[in-house]
């Protein structure tokens, strides 16, 4: 059984500007895990964010999706080298869910269903920059795209955006993630081709 799934189709180059250097355009959307797809039923799917003191903010489903939501329609940067434009999305934006959260914390860890982790400097959660998307091209978040939910952090490497996102640690420290931890860049940027430590 493969580890990562495929889902490689073709490369077209754009030279309007919107393509990262050492990136190709896809009309496709691969589908790349670091494991098996989780199965989260909306009835015990939970989404946590946790203060660096302890406290506990959490939505269930029916929760989340009562909020006001939103559509951005972003570009999407894989680190293995893939850009899909104009993806749309359906999602909740953090600035929203991290409104009433008393933080002193710089970072966050982002944990998923499964056990994958991915960290972000918290700043890049906020001013409109990510969301918890649970709808994409019209539709519910397909499994294999990360639903339920996943965290849409476009600025970054896709890998940033967790899938089957479940909580948010915040912190005063960094702590690497999943990919982090075995020799990708801590932080992630397309523009700047951060894929590995020392990019």
């Amino acid at each position: 059984m493969a580890i990562v799934s495929r889902g490689f189709h073709g490369r077209k180059r754009s030279d309007d500007g919107r393509l990262p250097p050492g990136q190709y355009e896809t009309h496709d959307f691969p589908v790349l895990s670091a494991g098996p797809t989780p199965r989260i039923s909306r009835d015990r799917w939970e989404f946590a964010i946790t203060t660096e003191a302890g406290v506990r903010h959490a939505w269930n489903w029916a929760q989340l999706t009562a909020l006001p939501s939103e559509r951005p329609t972003v570009d999407l940067h894989c680190v293995t080298k893939w850009s899909k434009f104009d993806t749309e999305w359906q999602g909740v934006s953090l600035d929203l869910l991290l409104e009433d959260v008393e933080s002193a914390a710089d970072f966050a860890l982002v944990h998923s269903y499964g056990g994958y982790t991915t960290n972000l400097p918290l700043e890049d959660l906020l001013d409109g920059k990510a969301w918890i998307a649970y709808g994409y091209d019209g539709e519910d978040l397909a499994p294999e795209h990360g639903g339920p939910a996943r965290l849409l952090v476009p600025h970054l490497y896709l890998w940033k955006s967790a899938k089957w996102v479940r909580g948010i640690q915040l912190s005063l420290e960094d702590e690497l993630g999943f990919w982090e931890s075995v020799g990708y860049h801590e932080y992630g940027d397309p523009w700047r081709e951060q894929r590995y430590q020392g990019d």
